[in-house]
Formats: structure tokens, C-alpha cells, sequence
């Protein structure tokens, strides 16, 4: 009797951690919905580029020079890989040059990268405490212009993630890591800080006005707009409240629901909900379970790619390659291939699970 009880407890055991496990699982990745198959090759294995990193971020994938560009936050820079030349310093200092007061932690460098229209860099800056632009060239004198650096004229915290929107709108968000204490993980009071919410906002190039999206979100981080660009994706952090979210906006009605909830996920693997990009699928890559994981526009769990403790992720320009920055604990950079024309192997089919 003992025994059959056993053994009926561990069937519900497998079927329950395994319902909506898919049947295919490499070591590099697991997949809960055969569909995504459509965008991640089984075959593929991570590679990794660079190494060493002391905090990578901001992974962006520069068309012009076949390149990718990424920050080192902790080292003020902003770094170049590519197939040809390996990694070299690409801008420095990158986000902490002495514009503005700060605390004086390590979170001061750049974060975030994107392009302009024109090819020029956008940063956020998180030691000066604004959002600028550069050319796009490497240099180790840069002169950056100020995009924005207020709130009303309350000085930002420190800028961390920023899109653009096809109508040429910028969103950036403002949560307050630059006042971060790296030895316990939590932000401090201080002087220097001028705005008490961490806020989402929406900036127009072209006559420089800044709007408020929302301060609800407690410590946003990376955004991302859904291929509709009726939606804002915002991934909120769990390490302060152990709830890290995938939250969606509504840029009509402006609520906010929740997309997906990684607390369960994120007991189960560790890491944090930190970078989020969306694929022309329409499916969402980010951050967060023990690496990158993917979620379709409902907010269901697709895919998990086991790169380790994250902090963000990039495509390139025809979406051949997914490109991953680590965490503090796995500061690194890594690549792998995405959907091409070979055939699943069946081998790595599992049929015990």
C-alpha cells in the first residue's frame, strides 16, 4: 500500500512540474509551446563572446559597422564586439562624466543604448542623471549633447532603459539606481536625489517636451513597445519586493495590468526581470528565470534559454542571432542562433517528461 501511495505521489509530482513542458529540451534550452519553434532552433548552442565584463548592459546592435555595442556600467564605458576585431573600448568615460551630483556608487556609468533616426547614440546616462547623444564613433574625449536631464525641473534619478516609438517618440525609464548601495541592494536616502518616484516618461525630439507616462510602476526597468505600438511592456524588478513582473501598458488608457508574473520562475532558476525586447514575431524575449526567457503577447511562458543570471538582450539586424548581457554573478557576454532552415533533431525529443 505504502508503495503504490508512492507511487501515485510521484505522478502527480512529474505531471504537475511538467504540464506545460512541451517535450523539447536541449541543455541549452527549454521549450513549453512547440510553437515557438517558429523562432528558436533547438540545435543551437550559446556561445560565448566576451568575458570579464565587470556589469554588461545595454546590448545594441549597430547595422553600420556589423558590430555590437554594449555598456560596462561599472567601468563608465561603452564597449564594441565583433566577428573581426574581438571586444574594444568603445566610449569613455560613458555616463558618469561629472555633468551632474551623484552618489558616488558603482551604477554610474551608461546603460541603455539606442540609434536615432540619424545614426547618432543616445544614452542613458546614469551618473549624469540625463538622457544625450553622441555620433556614433568611437572616442575617448566625448562631448555629449543633453536630451533631457528634468522633470519639471527636478533633476532625473538615473535614466536606465530607453526605446523609440515608429512615430518618433522616446520612452526612457527613471528608477533610482544610481542611489543604489551595492553591499546591501537597496536604494538610500540622500540629498541629491530631487524626484521621490521612479517614473516612466515619454520625451518628443523634436520640441524637447517630456510627459509623465506613470510613476505606479515601483522600480521599472527595461520597456519595450508591442508591434502594434499600442502597448508598453515594462519589466518590473523583484529583488526590493520579491514580485518581479512583466507589466503592460495601455498608452490609450494608460492601465496597467500584469503580463506575466515571474515570482514562481524566478524561486525556481534566480535571477531578476531586468531587459526586455520584442521580436517581429511579436513574441517577448527578456531577462529573467535563470537567463532569457520568452513569452508570447498573452503573457504565456514559451521558451527558457539558460544563459545564466541576465541582465538584458539584443537581435541583430535580421534577427539571425539573440545577443545576452550577464549579471553581476556572470558578467559576460553571450550569442545564440535563432531559427535558420535545419530540421529539429527528434533525438533531443523527450519523451519521459
Amino acid at each position: 500500500m505504502k508503495k503504490l501511495l508512492s507511487i501515485i505521489i510521484l505522478a502527480l509530482f512529474a505531471s504537475q512540474s511538467c504540464q506545460n513542458f512541451s517535450g523539447y529540451e536541449s541543455s541549452d534550452i527549454i521549450v513549453y509551446d512547440e510553437s515557438i519553434l517558429s523562432v528558436i532552433d533547438l540545435n543551437s548552442k550559446i556561445e560565448l563572446l566576451v568575458d570579464s565584463i565587470s556589469l554588461p548592459e545595454g546590448p545594441l546592435w549597430d547595422e553600420k559597422s556589423n558590430s555590437l555595442l554594449f555598456t560596462d556600467i561599472i567601468n563608465n564605458k561603452v564597449l564594441r564586439w565583433n566577428e573581426k576585431d574581438g571586444v574594444s573600448d568603445y566610449i569613455y568615460p560613458s555616463g558618469n562624466t561629472g555633468y551632474a551630483p551623484n552618489s558616488g556608487e558603482a551604477l554610474a556609468g551608461a546603460n541603455a543604448l539606442n540609434f536615432d533616426s540619424n545614426g547618432n547614440l543616445i544614452l542613458c546616462q546614469m551618473g549624469d542623471r540625463r538622457v544625450s547623444i553622441i555620433k556614433n564613433f568611437p572616442t575617448f574625449n566625448p562631448v555629449f549633447e543633453t536630451l533631457v536631464d528634468n522633470y519639471q525641473g527636478k533633476r532625473l534619478n538615473s535614466p536606465n532603459d530607453i526605446i523609440i516609438s515608429k512615430d518618433g517618440f522616446y520612452y526612457f525609464s527613471d528608477p533610482a539606481f544610481g542611489f543604489l548601495n551595492l553591499d546591501t541592494f537597496q536604494i538610500v536616502d540622500s540629498e541629491l536625489r530631487e524626484i521621490d518616484f521612479h517614473g516612466i516618461y515619454k520625451f518628443n525630439p523634436t520640441n524637447k517636451d517630456l510627459f509623465l507616462v506613470t510613476n505606479e510602476v515601483s522600480v521599472p526597468n527595461g520597456l519595450a513597445l508591442s508591434l502594434d505600438q499600442k502597448f508598453l511592456y515594462i519589466k518590473k524588478m523583484g529583488v526590493f519586493d520579491n514580485s518581479p513582473k512583466v507589466l503592460k501598458l495601455n498608452l490609450e488608457t494608460k492601465k496597467i495590468s500584469t503580463l506575466f508574473d515571474g515570482r514562481k520562475i524566478s524561486e525556481e532558476y534566480g535571477g531578476d526581470f531586468d531587459g526586455i525586447k520584442v521580436h517581429s514575431s511579436g513574441n517577448i524575449f527578456f531577462s529573467g528565470g535563470g537567463g532569457i526567457l520568452i513569452i508570447n503577447p498573452d503573457g504565456k511562458l514559451m521558451a527558457r534559454i539558460n544563459f545564466g543570471n541576465a541582465t538584458n538582450c539584443a537581435f541583430d539586424k535580421d534577427e539571425k542571432y539573440l545577443y545576452v548581457t550577464g549579471h553581476l554573478d556572470n558578467p559576460r557576454v553571450y550569442r545564440i542562433k535563432l531559427k535558420n532552415s535545419l530540421k529539429i533533431d527528434e533525438s533531443i525529443k523527450i519523451k519521459t517528461h
